[in-house]
């Protein structure tokens, strides 16, 4: 993504259907309050789907808990979509479709939030490594609104009209999910979508406070093997060699000019060299070393550029140390990457004024664009010109911890740590309301 679109832009809110009389007096209060008597059950659905977390591409029991849930709802519901996806519909009448989204794999990581519904289970991915499985990014969260959204969605429907499909996506983690839920028919099985809605709870924000970024909202993920060669010998007669650490150490300073002298300073990017190893013994020079980058970007030419610039500096630093052209180092781009996700700007700037008016000015804010990855923006790319989309984030952080850490307290965990537990309840209501509502905009009954 290049730099965050900033720009706020008034847009006739009847393009998106948001002028319904019928829907001007949406039963916000109603939702809120159904909600409420509804958080103890979906409490129970989140700590069960919390202690049973399954690896991207493995979803099945978090898959049949989603697609019974939404079957008991009213929806058509078709499973094994692009793997373990859930597909559900429900027809309404004439109107827009909208999808909404909900990802469902866990991270190879061992919890220790201290929970009584801590994750023990463990598994094995897909590249063959054993670990302990943590919804260490949600998505247990994601999940319950999603089926709290449901209902909410089919308790409505005198009130809405259109099309609405509701997925439940599998491997996010991975970022292969979306692409193989479009691979196998997505879009030619099921209804397309005018919009999609999803949203992602975030450590950054206070617990309940809904938040969008406008235009760029994640960010292209490209993770790069890199083999530089050398040729090896005595650590005590270094003359007789081509050092491959040297070479390595000269690549790895040389990558940083890409962002900071190659980069225009309003376009973000990141160059990450993560992992170098090299070598096994101290009097040993070896004859490679390996490196592992994380390359974040926003735009496709961006990404290609630093990519690009990447195989010209470990090649020119090669050369500049006298490797012959068989010992280029080798440089391997990972495929699928992740694809940068984006806001549709008026679409997403509407959808945030309507919130603050129905859910307070101060618990919905336009956000920055952030570095980290998500493969929803895939959904939109399918037909990017017909499609407008936005990801919200729905914060999930206590704000009593969050004012200690800004005044210098301790840090808070981050997605991903073995540590992250956010207010669930908050999240989970915040972020069905938050979803249900948009939709609810989107599909006006006239």
């Amino acid at each position: 993504m290049k730099a965050s679109a900033t720009l706020l832009v008034t847009v006739s809110a009847a393009v998106f259907g948001f002028s319904s009389p019928a829907l001007a007096a949406a039963p916000q209060d109603e939702l809120s309050a159904t909600i409420s008597r509804d958080l103890p059950g979906l409490m129970t659905i989140y700590r069960d789907l919390h202690a049973h977390p399954e690896l991207s591409t493995q979803e099945l029991r978090s898959a049949a808990i989603l697609a019974k849930a939404a079957r008991d709802a009213g929806f058509t519901v078709t499973e094994k979509v692009g793997g373990t996806g859930v597909v559900a519909v429900l027809k309404n009448g004439e109107g827009p479709t909208v999808l909404i989204r909900a990802d469902m794999d866990a991270l190879p990581v061992v919890e220790q939030t201290g929970l009584p519904f801590a994750s023990k289970q463990r598994g094995t991915s897909t590249a063959g490594v054993e670990s302990g499985v943590m919804h260490a990014c949600g998505h247990d969260t994601h999940m319950t609104a999603w089926i709290e959204t449901a209902r909410l969605m089919a308790a409505h429907k005198s009130e809405w009209a259109g099309t609405l499909v509701m997925i439940g996506q599998p491997a996010e983690e991975t970022g292969e999910g979306a692409l193989a839920m479009l691979k196998d028919g997505l879009y030619t099985r099921f209804p397309k979508p005018d919009f999609t809605l999803a949203f992602h709870d975030s450590a950054d924000l206070p617990a309940g406070q809904v938040g969008a970024a406008v235009g760029w909202a994640l960010a292209n993920v490209d993770s790069v093997d890199m083999d530089v060669k050398g040729i090896g010998g005595h650590g005590a007669y270094p003359q007789t060699t081509k050092d491959p650490i040297v070479l390595a150490s000269s690549i790895v300073m040389k990558l940083q000019t890409l962002a900071s002298r190659e980069t225009n300073p309003l376009d973000p990017v990141v160059v990450t060299v993560g992992s170098f190893h090299a070598g096994a013994k101290h009097n040993v020079i070896s004859d490679d070393a390996k490196l592992q980058l994380t390359v974040r970007s926003y735009s496709d030419e961006t990404r290609e550029r630093l990519l690009d610039g990447i195989r010209r500096i470990a090649r020119g630093e090669a050369i500049a140390s006298g490797l012959p052209d068989n010992l280029m180092p080798v440089i391997t781009v990972k495929e699928p990457h992740t694809r940068a996700t984006w806001n549709s700007p008026e679409f997403t700037q509407t959808a945030v004024a309507d919130l603050k008016g129905k859910m307070g000015d101060a618990n919905v804010i336009v956000t920055p664009s952030v570095m980290g990855g998500e493969d929803f923006g895939e959904f939109r790319r399918a037909d990017e010109n017909h499609i407008q989309s936005v990801i919200f984030w729905v914060g999930g952080v206590d704000p009593a911890k969050l004012a200690a850490a800004k005044s210098g307290g301790a840090p808070l965990p981050s997605l991903h740590s073995p540590f992250w537990a956010p207010v669930a309840d908050k999240v989970i209501s915040s972020g069905s309301e938050a979803i249900t509502l948009t939709a609810m905009r989107l599909m006006p009954r006239t």
